[in-house]
């Protein structure tokens, strides 16, 4: 997939472009339906299939508090090349990005530019200054200036919208199968292993691989969870724990996984944390023994869970599911 960053790379319009244009945050099942469409249409033309993005999400931008994006800028980029996408437009968004209308975004971007041939849109997607342009301003513009328009209408799984909005309230409340019914993979967190308070290896007995959490990013229910760890191209359950630590009276927010039959040397290389099923609430023990008791009891049970899901789980490490 060839990736451009700005939309003055890009010397000349593509061949018959068929392109798709939103934010794709998560990119779900509702958006991997919009880059299978996509992507048919490119093949049946002998065009090129294209997906345009901004970066930063526009709301990060747009609204003073922003907004939790389910996955970061790198995850998106990973999951749209593995649709099968020949090229990703990420358009920098700014105030002045925001300011351009409707029309003259179809005239200088999508035309002038991209050269589409046929574009393929959610069909609640807006855009343009104002969000003027809606889906019946694209269809009309599609009439007048000689590309097709097609509309994908809403999709649901097990009776639920498939949303970037609905996958984020699942994730706050713990509800990781949810998640995942929508999203089409387990929900992920990454990043790149911290050094900590080294306790849990040599005071309570699980020692655990850290990831600091930041306050803008999507954070899930506070508490344990059974995960699967991808750390340098291998797979690893384990039990998570998001929080703040109350036993110790910490205030900073962290990941903590215990690997299992893990005993390798991480700290500062990245791994990526599928989050399977919620567990239990984060709570503060008495001391020590009681903390490392109750690991111990959710070491049994995610084993248990792990063993049960062992199948799905060889699925999850292909590499185009552990992105």
């Amino acid at each position: 997939m060839k990736i451009y960053r700005d939309l003055k790379e890009i010397k000349e319009p593509f061949a018959n472009a068929c392109v798709t244009i939103g934010n794709f945050d998560g990119v779900h099942l509702g958006h991997q339906i919009l880059f299978g469409e996509v992507g048919q249409r490119a093949y049946h033309c002998k065009g090129t299939s294209v997906v345009v993005t901004f970066d930063p999400h526009p709301l990060q931008v747009l609204r003073s508090e922003g907004i939790k994006l389910i996955s970061n800028y790198e995850q998106k980029v990973e999951l749209i090349e593995h649709a099968g996408i020949d090229v990703l437009i990420v358009i920098p968004f700014t105030m002045e990005v925001a300011a351009i209308s409707a029309d003259v975004f179809v005239d200088d971007i999508l035309i002038k530019t991209i050269g589409v041939r046929e574009l393929v849109v959610g069909y609640d997607y807006a855009f343009g200054k104002g969000r003027s342009g809606n889906t019946q301003f694209l269809q009309k513009q599609g009439r007048e200036k000689s590309f097709s328009v097609t509309v994908v209408e809403a999709h649901y799984e097990e009776g639920t919208l498939v949303s970037s909005t609905k996958v984020r309230e699942l994730v706050a409340e713990g509800r990781m199968a949810d998640a995942r019914t929508l999203l089409g993979r387990y929900y992920q967190i990454r990043g790149e292993v911290q050094l900590g308070q080294q306790r849990g290896g040599k005071e309570i007995g699980f020692p655990t691989a850290n990831l600091h959490m930041d306050e803008n990013d999507l954070i899930p229910k506070m508490g344990v969870y059974v995960c699967q760890v991808i750390s340098e191209g291998k797979c690893y359950g384990g039990v998570l724990n998001i929080g703040i630590n109350p036993t110790f009276d910490e205030k900073r927010l962290l990941a903590e996984t215990h690997i299992f039959d893990f005993d390798r040397d991480i700290y500062g290389k990245p791994i990526k944390i599928n989050l399977l099923r919620f567990l239990r609430s984060e709570q503060k023990f008495s001391g020590i023994e009681e903390l490392s008791a109750q690991i111990a009891r959710d070491v049994v049970l995610a084993k248990e869970i792990l063993i049960e899901q062992q199948d799905e789980l060889v699925l999850a490490c292909e590499e185009r599911f552990n992105c």
